[in-house]
């Protein structure tokens, strides 16, 4: 185990990799020893944090419902505790309530098994302190250490305590709720509510019956709340339209007043409205912003980088705020919401079109549970008053038409070269009048005006991975066509691209 093999590892600032064998064109790497080292060399890496001993440390664990999962989880914690550490094990859990770990229960760190939305057959590890996820710099350490082969001293002071902190973070939520509604049934706010859950068959089966049904909430029209490492029904992936179908046929099917879908961990969620329309991606980075200004009026939002115009004009001419669009990544939306507001800038809200949603009210944790418990609050108290979620979102416009390719880079060195795409996709725009959007943290934005296209699009290089994805979006009919065509001959000379998802 090399170099090169542990940080193949890397997936920003998780670890990720393939955990089940035989899996035709994935090569197995995620293997008990990789995940052994690594394991040791974050204890190695928290004590120095923590400025303890390795034997002082307290480090909690939890899994998704991936079929490899308790198994890593296993690993895990008997490599800990072989190292002196005492080890919550939190069985099957979501990403956010790890990090809730650090604080409820005072851990000094946290590792959460899971690979988000990917397949079945891969598997991953999430690290976090009291200070929230591992930056990827972190992550590099704990390689460079794995990489080494460092590891502590053994020692049998060790212990594991199972520990059902699912119970505690879901008291969280459920208090959460009464106080944002306070209704007269203070402790049953959701009755005469109907909601449905779709987990996907991940960890996020215990809103409906640990946090939603306690208040009083119907949620007899949830689905697919068992856990099933091989996730038979759909991907659980809120960016998925399968998924998305899913829920919003339930909602519709059983005359729900509202629908909440997740993805495997649950550090991402979206909703549909009783008509069974999505709030997800546009929609829903627009919602979460009114809710999130109502408490910080004038307050800016950060986004990723492949947000609408329109939804740069709802929060700034309809919610009274600032938009601000950065680079794709939670982690760099949460990083540049957080240095504003060191900055004095007040940014209560840094969002990915993903689902990924971090509120400075809730430790700017990526919770999806926490965002769809926000949409809930604010569903019920819109209902009382004779509206429905629809009301908040109807100023939102919306592009008539949107899409995604996902163009391949062919040549190994793939950093390298979409770099110097976008540098000649600038170039090609300015030689041939083509705007370019200004103050753009990702890529290259062009802007297109009615004659010719009426929208933009954006080409940006993948964070991790050999892909250059082009987003387009148009107020018109045909207008992706349009705009297609007029960088079809910037695209078609970089030879290192595979635009067959183009139909060029």
């Amino acid at each position: 185990m090399n170099k090169e093999f542990f940080y193949d590892l890397k997936s920003g600032t998780d670890i990720r990799g393939v955990a089940v064998k035989g899996i035709e064109g994935q090569e197995f790497n995620l293997s008990d020893e990789a995940i052994h080292r690594i394991i040791s060399a974050f204890a190695l890496w928290l004590g120095t944090k923590r400025n303890k001993s390795v034997e002082a440390l307290t480090v909690s664990v939890g899994r998704d419902s991936r079929i490899t999962g308790e198994h890593i989880l296993n690993i895990c914690s008997e490599s800990l505790k072989s190292y002196g550490t005492k080890v919550l094990n939190c069985g099957l859990a979501s990403t956010p309530s790890m990090f809730m770990t650090t604080l409820d229960l005072k851990c000094d760190g946290a590792v959460m098994i899971t690979a988000s939305h990917h397949p079945y057959y891969r598997n991953g590890l999430k690290f976090f302190t009291r200070n929230g996820g591992l930056e990827g710099t972190d992550i590099t350490s704990i390689l460079d250490l794995a990489i080494a082969d460092r590891s502590p001293m053994l020692s049998n002071s060790g212990e594991i305590i199972i520990t059902d902190y699912m119970s505690d973070y879901s008291k969280h939520l459920r208090d959460i709720i009464c106080r944002g509604i306070n209704n007269e049934d203070y402790s049953h706010p959701l009755k005469g509510f109907k909601i449905a859950v779709d987990a996907g068959n991940g960890a996020g089966g215990f809103y409906a019956d640990k946090v939603l049904e306690p208040l009083g909430a119907d949620i007899s029209a949830s689905q697919f709340l068992e856990p099933d490492g091989m996730f038979p029904n759909h991907v659980p992936n809120p960016e998925n339209k399968d998924a998305m179908k899913a829920i919003s046929s339930a909602v519709i099917g059983n005359k729900c007043d509202l629908g909440v879908i997740f993805d495997t961990d649950v550090d991402r969620g979206a909703a549909v409205d009783s008509t069974g329309k999505e709030i997800s991606r546009n929609r829903l980075v627009a919602l979460a912003s009114a809710i999130a200004l109502e408490d910080a009026p004038g307050g800016t939002v950060v986004t990723d980088s492949i947000t609408s115009d329109g939804v740069t004009e709802f929060i700034e001419k309809e919610l009274g705020g600032r938009h601000r669009r950065f680079k794709r990544g939670y982690k760099n939306v949460i990083n540049e919401a957080l240095r504003l507001n060191k900055e004095g800038i007040c940014a209560p809200l840094a969002i990915e079109t993903s689902g990924h949603a971090a509120m400075s009210e809730n430790y700017f944790l990526d919770d999806g549970a926490y965002l769809c418990t926000k949409i809930i609050i604010k569903a019920v108290k819109l209902k009382k008053q004779g509206l429905s979620l629809n009301s908040v979102l109807s100023k939102l416009k919306e592009p008539l038409e949107a899409e995604e390719y996902r163009l391949k880079i062919l040549d190994k060195d793939f950093k390298a070269y979409g770099d110097s795409v976008l540098k000649e996709l600038e170039q090609y725009a300015r030689e041939n009048g083509i705007a370019i959007v200004p103050d753009n943290y990702e890529g290259v934005r062009l802007s297109f005006d009615k004659d010719n296209g009426d929208g933009w699009c954006l080409l940006r290089l993948s964070v991790h991975d050999p892909i250059m994805p082009l987003n387009i979006e148009s107020n018109s009919q045909g207008g992706i066509n349009k705009i297609i065509k007029l960088i079809t001959p910037f695209l078609s000379r970089c030879n290192k691209l595979d635009l067959i998802n183009l139909n060029l």
